[in-house]
């Protein structure tokens, strides 16, 4: 039995060593040459810190450097925590103020912008150190078991201090195995990563990589923003596999751009991180061969990149809402309503998690993860975790869970509750070529559309075709035409940004 991630990557170089592991923008790495790498890192790391379960910050761009910095903390007895190199200083020092690690792995290129935080923080430049060279000092991993903490990613804080959620061995085994057998990945993968490595969806493209001996494309950033190299990149580097943000696949719907090219390499398409409308998804199908496998894959950051799946087995019509399915392996889903009971079928409920996918909470912050991992209330027997996601959902007939949308995204507009996610996904249904955001002007008491559109749309016409799929209540009344939805570094829509400059202006 394996009980930490070293052991599964040693197992992976044993079988693999001459394989190519990685490959970025800049240069490509065998199994062993990244093993190699990452060993020497870890020996500076140890140097110095003869500690296990203490954080590292690694202030890298997605890169190969970066995953042979990840292993060598791994190989060290240490956790990680990636860094933004797009964030301004004053967040970086916000963040290893609370992180407090005990050192930085960074470049020549940024360690500048490090010295600038003016903390006292042991830096190892990769650029000083010979990353070809072998060792043979004693490493840290071996002291590491299942429960102790593998990295730690930042997400947004309602308190503007960015929250760090530590994520054990554990439940990257948990999740890694079963995404391997419920999705045959193998060797023979090439995957294609487009989160970035300060968003916990990487944690599926970079594990697989590390547990099978498939090849992981650090597919360059530029690619995302120029949709048809990005389609000629998968083709030419013969990517069979990729876990998306929606909005990528939407934008690439939108712009038609696989009447032309059919990517005929991709056999897998997995996406999560936001809602995916069923009306781009089914070009995707319909554009795509009928083998290639589809699915919707659903979790917050708090319990291992995902809790529930849907694999896409029927047709959907464009206005359905797509499934986000059941439960992983060994994870549970409660469905709790306002009394913290059970939810009957049809009715709306908190999905609540628990199991070993949780994290083990938010790094130096009691508070505010007894505030978040709670008692489960139906266990009156002895002290279990839940994690309270805030994400309203309900079970269909056919036992499947529906993504309603956040408790945050509900509001109240003229004596009704609304979901601005079902706003979102009845105009996405009924309309070609755009993509839209849906936010609530509290002061105005206005449902705010904003769109993404080469064309502006009359108003009238939203109007119009939107009493056909919404109630009269809950159709917009402003409207608000961009070039281009602004969106956050992991892909997303970045609604923090619109809210702040289009509501509250």
């Amino acid at each position: 039995m394996k009980i930490n991630l070293i052991e599964y990557f040693e197992n992976t170089v044993d079988l693999f060593s001459g394989k190519v592991a990685l490959v970025d923008a800049n240069s490509e790495l065998t199994f062993e040459k990244l093993q190699i790498r990452a060993k020497y890192v870890a020996v500076r790391i140890a140097q110095k810190n003869r500690i296990i379960n203490r954080p590292i910050a690694i202030y890298l761009p997605k890169s190969n450097e970066a995953i042979v910095s990840f292993l060598a903390t791994l190989y060290s007895g240490n956790c990680y925590a990636p860094l933004d190199t797009k964030n301004p200083i004053s967040r970086i020092k916000s963040i290893l103020q609370v992180l407090d690690p005990i050192c930085i792995v960074t470049n020549n290129t940024y360690i500048a912008n490090i010295k600038k935080c003016g903390l006292d923080i042991d830096i190892i430049n990769l650029d000083e150190l010979d990353l070809e060279k072998t060792n043979s000092i004693e490493l840290n991993y071996n002291e590491c078991i299942d429960v102790d903490p593998a990295y730690i990613i930042h997400t947004s804080g309602s308190t503007g201090v960015p929250k760090g959620v530590a994520i054990s061995h554990r439940s990257i085994f948990d999740y890694i195995n079963w995404a391997i057998d419920t999705f045959n990945i193998t060797e023979m993968e090439n995957i294609g990563n487009q989160a970035p490595f300060i968003f916990d969806n990487s944690t599926l493209d970079i594990y697989l990589m590390m547990f099978t001996g498939a090849t992981l494309y650090l597919i360059p950033e530029q690619h995302f923003m120029f949709p048809v190299n990005l389609l000629e990149y998968l083709e030419t580097k013969r990517i069979n596999f990729i876990f998306w943000v929606p909005s990528v696949l939407i934008n690439i719907a939108n712009l038609k751009l696989l009447n032309s090219s059919r990517i005929p390499t991709v056999k897998k398409v997995l996406f999560a991180g936001e809602v995916m409308p069923t009306k781009h998804l089914n070009y995707w199908i319909q554009n795509l061969d009928k083998k290639v496998l589809f699915a919707n894959l659903y979790g917050p950051t708090e319990i291992t990149v995902d809790c529930t799946y849907h694999i896409v087995d029927r047709k959907y019509s464009d206005d359905e809402v797509l499934p986000i399915g059941k439960p992983c392996r060994n994870s549970d889903v409660l469905i709790l309503n306002n009394e913290n009971n059970i939810a009957k079928i049809g009715e709306h409920g908190e999905l609540c998690v628990r199991g070993s996918s949780l994290s083990l909470g938010y790094w130096n912050n009691f508070e505010r993860t007894k505030s978040f991992f709670t008692q489960n209330p139906l266990n009156k027997s002895y002290p279990e975790k839940i994690y309270r996601t805030g994400d309203i959902v309900y079970v269909n007939k056919k036992s499947e869970i529906i993504y309603v949308g956040r408790k945050d995204f509900q509001i109240k507009h003229l004596g009704y509750r609304i979901e601005l996610g079902e706003i979102e996904h009845s105009i996405l249904s009924v309309f070609n070529s755009i993509n839209v955001c849906v936010l609530y002007d509290q002061s105005k008491g206005e449902i705010v559309l904003i769109y993404e559109s080469k064309e502006e749309i009359p108003n009238s016409e939203f109007r119009i075709k939107l009493a056909n799929v919404l109630s009269k209540y809950m159709i917009p009344t402003r409207y608000v035409k961009l070039d281009q939805l602004p969106t956050t570094n992991s892909g997303k829509i970045d609604r923090v940004y619109l809210n702040r400059s289009i509501i509250m202006e």
